[in-house]
């Protein structure tokens, strides 16, 4: 049984107990052979005995000893003494991201995104390692004072190429993947499901599934679908959503397949986190049974019903949900339809077009009329100032000239509103020129088609006739057909590299330079994003790095705060706590921050560390004038005046006033300007146990046994006064 004071190890000394966890219980320690505090890790008595366990623990203590990584815990041994297992860890001086949430209820989209990335960094090299954390979640994170964020507690973590996981797994039910839930295989895309839940609490300050019972919890990973985090906080950018949506997959093949996939998410998200770039697969549906659409039952009437093949090739769209092809006798439709199978009949077409083309003529003619009414009317507006959409990176602006005249527009002018026009229908360069007209900038997105040629605009993101800014940023959705060419991944090229390559595949290509953490001169974004199809001749965009942006920061103040709730701040502001000094102070109370080493309201480089001091109050001294009276019966029964007692004096904090050995009490000691109140008196002496004499009752023998002498001691506490 652990005890404070006891040592481990012939070299760690248990001081405190800080943490206790399923299987165990964490102290914090000082390791005498290197002068410095370390967490010690002990599997609890009840489980000492217990094989599975102790396996468990010893499995624990190897994977994490491989690993090495500024955001995960070191660890330093492992040993066994008198039953005792145990693992030596580094002590990390902060709260767990749990805490840090409950005290700040939830997080800013920024800041709980720049925490994942520091958790995902250190995960991925778990895994580069073929290890498994399986317990991922904010009570096993930890943010250090400096602001740096450390996962631990590989508790349940194995070896990558164990192929199964038995139902016992410990981790927290709230964070469990479905397939953790359901006692199955789990693998890295467990741990991506893991931090999707802890993100979702980062940013909602709640967990996604809550319910009476952990049996009960888990049944909702397995069978409920993730509620959107912007229900409950509707700030929450799109692209962070979609990361958290992605993270959460029931099925691990349309999660992120590894901590890379999701590091460049979560990168991204920073610099657009407006922009709908995240990709969600759908593997359960291709190639399954589906509805057929209008259109294509039209093709495939207009057809022998023999000629089948030409199915093969239609695509599945979740909102076709008209007639159902029925792969029975003969290939024939199911046709329950007004009309019969043959549908409309020539005539019948005919007068059908002829009728629309009539409406549609009528209608533009009475709009056309009403505009050039109106403008007859009404004075010309000057040009609008551009909207606030182009203080972002917009994903593809395909006319320069447009959003460089834009941008230079004064931001004092009233806006002036236009009504949009209808682009449906026409082709992108039809639709670009007349958006230009109005003043508007344009930015498309392909999208595979079977039913609508490519190049085409399938809808805008502004319906036609509302009205809206001068300036504003209008979505293009535009077909790419089935026949468009596979965008290729050009990010980490240099900007020539991509634009050849481009221009090669006949693509057109648009710059814009931003700040990254790659090289300038570097892709690091594209738009379309790659492995998606686009015509030839169609635009992509490409983020081209300018290098890290010198950001500044402004020094918080900080002096006058509690030290947690200015360590918090500083990390907010950007900047981190470097070094923290415990001094005497008469200003201020015990626990303040009394000193910083930059001023309040001094800019500096993002990240600078901040050197602070603490008060530990006013500085105080004790004396201590005491008689040492000898042992009393109650403390040393088998005492005897005049055996030689060790007396050893220790402060409360670590001093020794005292080690010395008498046989004389009472022993007078004094001491003045002691900085603690109080010390504790260990008592040691030698007890000896006279020999035995013994008749051996087979040979009436007598046996005499040797004296033996035994050491002995006890407490006292010895309370001073203060000067």
């Amino acid at each position: 049984m652990v005890k404070i004071g006891m040592m481990i190890g012939n070299r760690y000394e248990i001081l405190e107990k800080i943490g206790t966890g399923g299987m165990s219980d964490v102290y914090r320690a000082k390791c005498h052979k290197l002068n410095r505090f370390v967490a010690v890790k002990v599997l609890k008595q009840e489980f000492a005995e217990n094989e599975n366990f102790v396996s468990k623990f010893i499995i624990e203590a190897q994977a994490a000893a491989g690993l090495m990584h500024p955001n995960i815990v070191n660890v330093y041994d492992v040993g066994e003494e008198a039953g005792i297992h145990y693992i030596v860890m580094e002590l990390i001086e902060g709260i767990t991201l749990k805490k840090y949430i409950e005290k700040k209820v939830r997080l800013s989209y920024k800041e709980a995104v720049s925490i994942a990335i520091q958790v995902s960094m250190g995960i991925e090299a778990a895994h580069n390692n073929h290890i498994i954390h399986r317990d991922i979640k904010p009570q096993n994170i930890i943010i250090s004072k400096d602001g740096k964020v450390k996962v631990t507690d590989f508790g349940i973590a194995k070896a990558a190429s164990s192929n199964t996981i038995s139902s016992n797994v410990m981790g927290s039910v709230h964070y469990t993947s479905p397939e953790q839930a359901r006692g199955g295989y789990s693998d890295e895309k467990s741990d991506v499901y893991s931090l999707g839940i802890t993100m979702f609490e980062m940013l909602t300050g709640r967990v996604p599934f809550n319910g009476e019972t952990t049996v009960a919890i888990a049944i909702k990973h397995i069978q409920e679908e993730l509620p959107y985090p912007s229900d409950f906080v509707p700030e929450i950018p799109i692209a962070v959503e979609s990361i958290v949506l992605k993270c959460c997959q029931k099925s691990p093949d349309r999660r992120y397949q590894n901590m890379a996939e999701l590091l460049r998410d979560l990168k991204q998200s920073l610099l657009t986190p407006d922009d709908d770039f995240v990709v969600i697969g759908y593997p359960d549906v291709d190639g399954g049974t589906r509805t057929v659409n209008d259109w294509e039952l039209s093709q495939v009437r207009g057809r022998n019903y023999g000629e089948t093949g030409e199915l093969s090739r239609i695509r599945l769209k979740a909102e076709d949900t008209s007639a159902n092809y029925d792969d029975s006798a003969d290939g024939e439709y199911d046709n329950d339809s007004e009309g019969g199978r043959g549908g409309m009949t020539k005539m019948e077409m005919i007068t059908a077009i002829v009728t629309v083309v009539a409406a549609i003529a009528i209608l533009i003619i009475i709009v056309i009329l009403s505009k050039k009414l109106v403008n007859h009317f009404l004075p010309e507006k000057p040009s609008g100032s551009a909207s606030s959409s182009e203080s972002r990176v917009s994903p593809i602006i395909d006319d320069e000239n447009t959003a460089t005249s834009l941008s230079n527009q004064g931001n004092d002018k009233q806006a002036v509103m236009r009504e949009m026009p209808t682009v449906k229908g026409l082709t992108v360069e039809e639709a670009r020129r007349k958006l230009r007209l109005i003043n508007m900038l344009v930015s498309v997105e392909y999208v595979e088609s079977d039913t609508v040629p490519s190049g085409e605009v399938m809808k805008a993101n502004v319906d036609a006739g509302l009205m809206v800014e001068e300036g504003s940023e209008i979505l293009l959705t535009v077909s790419s057909g089935v026949e468009g060419v596979l965008v290729p991944d050009i990010t980490e090229y240099t900007y020539e590299e991509a634009k050849n390559k481009l221009t090669q595949m006949g693509f057109l290509v648009n710059r814009l330079d931003d700040y990254s953490d790659s090289d300038e001169g570097i892709v690091f974004n594209q738009n379309p994003v790659s492995n998606v199809r686009a015509p030839k001749g169609s635009v992509i965009t490409v983020y081209v790095s300018k290098g890290k942006e010198n950001v500044m920061k402004r020094v918080p103040q900080l002096v006058g705060m509690e030290e947690s709730a200015g360590t918090i701040l500083a990390i907010e502001s950007g900047l981190t706590i470097a070094g923290v000094k415990n001094v005497f102070s008469d200003t201020f109370p015990e626990g303040v921050i009394c000193y910083q080493s930059f001023a309040e309201g001094v800019y500096v480089d993002e990240g600078t560390g901040i050197q602070i001091s603490v008060s530990q109050g006013q500085k105080r001294s004790y004396k201590c004038d005491a008689a040492i009276e000898a042992p009393s019966a109650a403390e040393a029964p088998d005492y005897r005046s005049g055996t030689s007692v060790g007396l050893k004096l220790v402060t409360d904090s670590g001093k020794t006033l005292l080690d010395t050995t008498t046989t004389s009490f009472p022993y007078s000691v004094s001491y003045s300007g002691v900085e603690s109140p109080g010390a504790i008196l260990t008592m040691t002496y030698t007890v000896t146990i006279p020999g035995e004499s013994k008749t051996d009752p087979d040979t009436g023998e007598t046996i005499v046994t040797e004296a033996k002498t035994e050491s002995k001691s006890f407490t006292r506490r010895i309370d001073f006064v203060r000067e």
